[in-house]
């Protein structure tokens, strides 16, 4: 319904805030509202996301779209609604989290309210792998961080093989394990995907 509010941050409690625009006061509730007190009397932009029910109808807000986004996503979890994905993102940075989904961190996703040994379970068969085709700019080396100071042609050489070898049926998890060791030269995309493959069956 709504993309984004901008407006001025009038009133900071403890499960929302209230954005006046216009005259009028958003009530938004976000993942954690008193991380806005020093935007306190000052105009903010907030993404948006009404969630209306039956029997409630709530704006919830966040300070990128890329949040907003994940915040979705978790929505989409079996087990997992409004207040437990905001919990989730109050707790945990984005990246955790993700990264937690992507490494089948079950004991890292259990440390959030409300989430148990199921629902954990339940986060990484619904979202693991899906999360970084999402947020590709919220994340973008977050599966191989050893590349972020490397320069913009190795990178996408590299990518390129990344992708041809889980072409080939490699799993997330069994590239992550050999991606340091794959990275440390470089290489053109052939030449990754023969020393990918060199690394894998070494494993």
């Amino acid at each position: 319904m709504y993309e984004f509010i901008k407006g001025t941050v009038q009133y900071i409690g403890p499960e929302y805030i209230v954005i006046e625009n216009n005259g009028i006061g958003y009530q938004v509730a976000t993942p954690n509202p008193f991380s806005y007190t020093k935007q306190f009397g000052q105009e903010i932009t907030i993404y948006t996301y009404t969630y209306v029910r039956e029997d409630i109808l709530a704006l919830y807000g966040f300070q990128s779209r890329e949040e907003k986004m994940l915040f979705l996503k978790l929505l989409n979890v079996s087990g997992i609604g409004p207040k437990g994905a905001l919990a989730i993102l109050a707790y945990g940075e984005p990246q955790q989290v993700v990264q937690a989904i992507e490494n089948e961190d079950e004991a890292f996703l259990v440390k959030f309210p409300g989430v148990g040994k199921k629902t954990a379970r339940q986060m990484i068969l619904d979202l693991k792998g899906k999360l970084p085709d999402v947020l590709p700019d919220f994340f973008p080396d977050l599966f191989h961080p050893e590349l972020e100071a490397g320069n913009p042609r190795q990178h996408a050489e590299f990518e390129e093989a990344i992708l041809a070898l889980k072409a080939l049926g490699y799993s997330e998890k069994e590239i992550k394990k050999i991606s340091a060791e794959l990275s440390r030269e470089e290489m053109t995309t052939d030449q990754y995907i023969r020393k990918g493959l060199q690394l894998l069956l070494r494993a």
